[in-house]
């Protein structure tokens, strides 16, 4: 149950891929540890983002290959939620009014500038150059959700309403296009990361997304899919809290009850070492309880063989 695999890897450079007309996802290989998907929206004055990326350089990058697509200004840059992979770069789009959910203004006001968080030095990953990066929160927020216009297509910027994936999780459904970027309450190949949200509010959130009728889904991280992504990501969590109620009900440590998993369908996923995050978060859930982050992530350096997770980005 390691990722350390992944510093052998080729990544392969990013894709754009125009998944609806004027709809544009950035796909970044290969969807692990800090590296995430955006996407933009193209029009006829103006474009609008989806998310920025973890580093300077690969921001830079996601930059340059929308300006390769259209030669407009990015006037509007909407965060998902504010991880670091989602948001970092959000300096680099300094001519756009950047939008979010109020709590990921929080959250982000509260980590501090790029690269310094506490998570972040917490030794939990391989070292990352992060680049010359600047604190740039949302400054346009909203509690429950907003409507953005690129030319005449309509964009529902929608928070999910409790913590999931993060505590301000929000989707950007397009409904002329059938098109959802679902930020991080999906992941296509990759292990769901609930540490920092709820899995039992996850599960509530994730299979609350059936009622979006998306033919064409972004998610956070991995290839883009279709809507058979949400049943992937629903048995996952089925798969954490099942062994979580399990585990509480044995007085076992989450750190034990992820050494003895069967992960089997589940052990074709990438990042297999965040089930002991996860089973962190779901005993917290269950018991009412907190969750200690450091002991958690901590579990997850156990789970990976003692060494320090693989962030590629």
């Amino acid at each position: 149950m390691s990722s350390s695999l992944t510093e052998q890897r080729d990544l392969g450079a990013p894709a754009v891929r125009e998944v609806a007309d004027g709809v544009f996802a950035y796909i970044q290989p290969d969807g692990t540890w800090w590296i995430n998907n955006t996407g933009f929206l193209v029009g006829s004055t103006r474009v609008a983002a989806i998310d920025s990326c973890a580093t300077e350089a690969r921001t830079r990058a996601f930059r340059e290959a929308i300006s390769r697509v259209s030669p407009n200004p990015v006037r509007t840059l909407v965060n998902t939620h504010h991880h670091g992979d989602h948001t970092h770069g959000n300096a680099l789009f300094g001519e756009a009014v950047i939008v979010a959910h109020e709590r990921c203004r929080e959250e982000m006001l509260a980590e501090g500038r790029p690269g310094t968080s506490a998570l972040v030095r917490s030794g939990t990953w391989t070292d990352v150059h992060w680049g010359e990066l600047e604190l740039a929160p949302p400054f346009l927020t909203y509690a429950d959700g907003v409507t953005l216009h690129v030319d005449d297509l309509r964009c529902e910027i929608r928070h999910v309403g409790r913590p999931a994936h993060s505590s301000n999780d929000s989707v950007v459904w397009i409904p002329e296009r059938s098109t959802l970027f679902a930020g991080d309450l999906l992941f296509n190949g990759g292990t769901p990361f609930l540490l920092a949200g709820s899995v039992t509010g996850a599960r509530e959130v994730v299979a609350g997304l059936k009622d979006i009728p998306a033919t064409t889904i972004v998610p956070g991280h991995g290839d883009v899919c279709g809507p058979e992504v949400i049943d992937d990501v629903l048995a996952y969590l089925d798969f954490v809290l099942a062994l979580a109620e399990q585990g509480v009900a044995a007085g076992e440590a989450p750190l034990d009850v992820a050494r003895q998993a069967d992960l089997g369908r589940f052990d074709d996923l990438t990042d297999t070492e965040r089930l002991a995050g996860n089973l962190h978060r779901a005993y917290a859930d269950l018991t009412g309880g907190t969750v200690d982050v450091a002991a958690a992530l901590a579990d997850m350096v156990t789970l990976n063989g003692g060494k320090p997770l693989s962030c590629l980005a």
